[in-house]
Order: structure tokens, then C-alpha cells, then sequence
């Protein structure tokens, strides 16, 4: 009888202390859970900022030209002479034949009351197309040598310069983003008396291209970016860090 009795009281000793082990166990996940949900609570969210200077590879120019006249033949034959002004234009500038390209054109023809006479008018479209930019850059700024040659430049033959190679710079301009974005974590971390912990989300804003230094009109950061070769790659990061 007594065997049995230590013995049933062995087994209550030993389930007793299995269930303050489970409690303290228990306890002791629950405070580090705790502890581990108020520690993820605790994040800071940051933008980071990346600019790179960067040089136009592609130049591009639509030149729109016209020819008026009351007889069809004259004014063909005026516009095939505006065409070969400037394709000789840009031969003499040192550019191959096929830099310049047709881009089509149209024909108009209406009976002017005022002047009792037809009028006929031929409207075309030249495009050139280089990488070589600089020399593209100085024959633009001689454009009026065509205006001399008799060549009616209509509105809007601008040469627009382009930015090809983005792909190129992404990479190291999203790490230096991130860069930007942890040291100011780490600024706001050291005053509030924490330590900038892992990466908790971010998000990639777009790329931008504008001109650099203020050049040409436009928007905030510098403008029309296709006015100049002198361009300004830019992305902003933003990204939110744990803080530990």
C-alpha cells in the first residue's frame, strides 16, 4: 500500500514538474515573441538618392521642309532641289549618305480667290541619324547655312539628342540609392539610440533623364534632357529598414 501511494505521489512529483517546465518554457517564447513583434515593429523608412552625369550617344534631327508654287512641275522640281541642298549639307559636315533618310512628305493644292491661281505646296521630311554627337551638335548650329541655300525650314526641325545606354548604369546607380538610403537610416538611428538592422522593403522608383545644369527649359532637375547632350541620369530608392 505504501509502495503505492509513494509510488502515485512520484508520478504527480514528476507531471508537476513537467507542467512548470512547460510554463516557464512557454512564458519564455511568449516574452521573445513579444519582444521579436516590438523589435519588427520598430522600422524606419528611407529615400535614397542616386545622379549620374551622363553624355548623349544618339543624335537625331527631322528636318521638315516646303515648296509653294501654282504649277506642280516647278514645285516638284523646287523641292528635289531643297533635297539635295541638304543631303550635300550633311556630306559636307563629314556624314555618310545614309545618315540622312526620307521621312515622306505630302502635297496640298488649293484655288486662291485673292490671286486667281492655284496654289500648289509639297511638304517633306528628311531624317538624320549619328552617334557622333559632337559633330552633330556643331552642323545643327549651322543650320541657317541651309536657310541661305533657299530651304524653307518649317517649324519644329529640331535635333533631339538621346541617352541610349541606361541599361549600362542601372546597376551601380541602384547601389549607390541604397547606399544614400542606409546612411540616412544610420542618421536617424544613432539620434534615437537604435542600430539600422536589415532591409525590411523597398521599392525602385523610375529613372529619369533631364538636361544637366539647369540646361535647356523644363522641370525641376534640369530641364528638357533631348535639348542637350549634357544630360543627368537620376533614380530615387525608397526603402525601409528595421531597427534593432
Amino acid at each position: 500500500m505504501s509502495d503505492s501511494v509513494h509510488g502515485n505521489r512520484t508520478t504527480i512529483l514528476i507531471a508537476v514538474l513537467i507542467l512548470a517546465v512547460g510554463i516557464i518554457a512557454g512564458g519564455y517564447l511568449l516574452g521573445d515573441g513579444l519582444k521579436r513583434a516590438r523589435t519588427a515593429d520598430r522600422a524606419v523608412t528611407m529615400r535614397g538618392l542616386a545622379e549620374r552625369d551622363v553624355t548623349a550617344d544618339l543624335a537625331t534631327w527631322t528636318i521638315n521642309f516646303s515648296a509653294q508654287g501654282s504649277d506642280l512641275g516647278p514645285v516638284q522640281a523646287k523641292i528635289e532641289q531643297d533635297t539635295q541642298t541638304i543631303r550635300n549639307f550633311f556630306r559636307a559636315a563629314g556624314f555618310p549618305a545614309e545618315a540622312v533618310s526620307d521621312g515622306g512628305g505630302s502635297v496640298s493644292s488649293y484655288y486662291d480667290n485673292n490671286r486667281a491661281a492655284n496654289v500648289v505646296t509639297i511638304n517633306r521630311r528628311l531624317q538624320f541619324r549619328s552617334t557622333d554627337v559632337g559633330r552633330a551638335r556643331r552642323t545643327y548650329a549651322r543650320q541657317f547655312d541651309l536657310i541661305r541655300g533657299g530651304v524653307a525650314l518649317q517649324e519644329g526641325s529640331n535635333m533631339v539628342y538621346s541617352f541610349t545606354r541606361l541599361n549600362d548604369v542601372k546597376p551601380d546607380m541602384i547601389a549607390q540609392s541604397v547606399r544614400d538610403a542606409r546612411a540616412g537610416a544610420e542618421r536617424f538611428a544613432r539620434d534615437s539610440g537604435a542600430e539600422v538592422g536589415a532591409i525590411r522593403s523597398a521599392t525602385q522608383g523610375y529613372f529619369s533623364i533631364t538636361a544637366r545644369d539647369g540646361a535647356g527649359a523644363g522641370e525641376e532637375g534640369g530641364g528638357n534632357a533631348s535639348d542637350s547632350p549634357d544630360q543627368k541620369a537620376r533614380v530615387v530608392t525608397t526603402i525601409e529598414f528595421y531597427l534593432n
